[in-house]
């Protein structure tokens, strides 16, 4: 039976890719802890990786230009704003504490999917090599 690639390396992909628009999210909320008015933004992980899995990732049309389409699997997932525990005085509902903590799940979860990935690539050499 042959050996479909994209069966090996699908699930990692999807795992890197969700992690890496998480962090960009993050990341901007994190720039933005002081700026008056702005709101969180985060994307549920377990909702992106399923979507992304089935498919169904729908294409985001902005503008009216913009080419219209069922999905992509490339596509971004759906940002959701955050609720805040306490809102602050100025409106900004970035709390520090939840976004470091979800920076560093987020971080933990990109690194295991890399070393499984590196894993499965030794894996993969060692067969087409026999081990030499």
């Amino acid at each position: 039976m042959p050996l479909d690639i994209n069966q090996v390396f699908a699930p990692h992909e999807r795992v890197l890719t969700a992690a890496s628009q998480r962090m960009e999210l993050l990341a901007a909320n994190m720039a933005n802890a002081d700026t008056p008015n702005y709101k969180a933004r985060d994307l549920d992980f377990r909702t992106a990786l399923q979507s992304a899995e089935a498919g169904t990732v729908a294409i985001a049309a902005t503008r009216p230009g913009h080419i219209q389409g069922a999905g992509a699997a490339g596509s971004r997932s759906e940002v959701l704003y955050r609720v805040p525990d306490q809102p602050t005085l100025d409106g900004n509902t970035v709390d520090a504490q939840k976004e470091s903590a979800a920076i560093a799940e987020t971080s933990t979860r990109y690194q295991a999917s890399l070393t499984f990935l590196d894993q499965r690539i030794r894996g993969l050499r060692m067969a087409i090599t026999g081990g030499r």
